[in-house]
């Protein structure tokens, strides 16, 4: 593997794109260090703290985490490139039930550059507005239930301000993600949200690091649990991987064509159905549509309602990860019942003579794909929940903090390991092409053929 790397710095052009890489997520590094005018960043980090430590980890010590610690700092780019992420998914989802879009879709590269113009548009709204929610936190963070002087010079002006920078500078991380997926190695967009996560990562190992340190001669956890937590976190690294690249193979049979002289198909081969097709959007969706429900209902005159949203809140109470586990299910059917389409496979199939041994071409062939579709889904999705719940069970349970729980499970570590397979899969491939040896010198990277 050691050299795999050295021998990618061999090639002029991969050398070229991995430099050109690093060169941009150091830029989106220093976009999340700049400090936004007007604001008391200590004051915000306490406030912050407080948060945190009332809810149990909390939805904003998630969201500081994707971004890289940007909105503890109160930094320029605080929103990150969530509203991107944001808009790429509703876009995905209009285009399941939108006509146009749908067509758009259909289109090639014209059609997909339309919808990236609109992801575009759409991105500016959402972080119009969620700027604008910002500064409206910044100067009455008692929304919140914390009573704190953070912004000095309240009104238009500092909102106008903040809407501008900030907006600016999660336009400038899209259009950076963009030219590293464009001109670099790996998905930018995707490459900067876990640059950001792995920033925390320090900050993690040094808090795990004050609970086996002993102070007046006692230390919060022992050797014993030091050596549970790494078994656990070999096994939890080991499964995510294993769900990400794991997938049923459909065998396919390519019927004979004699044209003139020349004997096409006759192959078999096979096609690959990810156990995990949804990757780590149900997740996602789970978390935004949980987190508006813990504000409103958190901001409410009515007791009960406080409760509920103080219980939605919290991220390891039982409501929350009974809700929360539910609605991952519901959604890792709902993205594969928008993005995968058993019928247009079967007509596809069909139409350039391949077919699934023992199943008839067409509609007893989309029904094949579907119900087995339906049954690897729920393998995958079970498996996603039991990975997404392990860091509030971890801080709930045992007494993690929540910082150092988040590496061992849920969303940070599959948006980490998927996004370092699809890395070195790319750069794997500008390997084999020059004949060089890839990662593995025994085979190749799973999911490739």
């Amino acid at each position: 593997m050691l050299s795999a790397f050295a021998n990618s710095f061999k090639i002029p052009e991969l050398r070229t794109r991995i430099l050109f890489t690093l060169a941009l997520v150091f830029t989106c590094r220093i976009v999340t260090s700049v400090p936004l005018p007007g604001v008391d960043a200590t004051e915000v980090q306490r406030v912050i703290d407080e948060v945190s430590s009332r809810v149990g980890g909390g939805l904003l010590s998630l969201f500081d985490l994707f971004n890289g610690g940007a909105l503890s700092r109160t930094a320029v780019g605080a929103l990150g490139i969530m509203p991107y992420i944001s808009a790429s998914i509703i876009l995905q989802l209009l285009t399941a039930v939108v006509p146009h879009l749908e067509r758009l879709a259909r289109e090639g590269d014209v059609g997909r550059q339309k919808i990236n113009q609109y992801t575009r548009y759409l991105t500016l709204g959402i972080c119009v507005l969620q700027a604008f929610a910002l500064a409206k936190t910044l100067e009455s963070p008692e929304a919140l239930g914390i009573r704190a002087d953070i912004v000095a010079n309240e009104g238009w002006p500092f909102r106008l301000m903040t809407i501008l920078t900030v907006t600016t500078a999660t336009m400038l991380l899209m259009w950076l993600g963009e030219q590293v997926t464009e001109r670099g190695i790996g998905n930018g967009i995707s490459l900067i949200i876990t640059v950001n996560i792995i920033s925390a990562m320090p900050a993690a190992l040094m808090q795990g690091y004050e609970l086996f340190r002993k102070q007046d001669g006692v230390s919060t956890l022992s050797i014993f649990h030091l050596v549970g937590l790494l078994v656990m976190m070999f096994l939890v690294i080991a499964g995510t991987i294993a769900i990400t690249q794991a997938q049923r193979k459909v065998p396919i049979h390519t019927t004979k064509r004699v044209v003139g002289r020349k004997v096409y198909g006759g192959q078999n081969t096979y096609m690959p159905l990810r156990v995990n097709y949804s990757g780590v959007m149900p997740i996602i969706f789970a978390q935004a549509i949980l987190m508006f429900p813990a504000m409103i209902f958190a901001a409410a005159p009515w007791p009960m309602l406080q409760r509920l949203g103080s219980a939605l809140g919290d991220m390891g109470s039982p409501l929350y990860l009974i809700i929360y586990g539910s609605m991952i299910l519901f959604f890792s059917y709902f993205w594969v019942a928008t993005q995968f389409n058993p019928l247009q496979i079967a007509d596809d199939l069909k139409k350039y003579g391949s077919y699934v041994p023992g199943i008839r071409p067409g509609r007893p062939t989309a029904e094949f794909l579907d119900k087995t579709m339906t049954r690897i889904t729920l393998i995958g999705a079970l498996a996603l929940t039991i990975i997404a719940v392990i860091p509030s069970v971890m801080y709930t349970q045992f007494g993690i903090p929540w910082l150092v729980s988040s590496f061992f499970g849920g969303t940070s570590l599959l948006i980490i390991v998927g996004v370092t397979l699809d890395t070195m899969r790319q750069i794997e491939s500008h390997l084999l092409t020059r004949h060089y040896d890839g990662f593995l010198k025994k085979g190749r990277i799973r999911s490739r053929r």
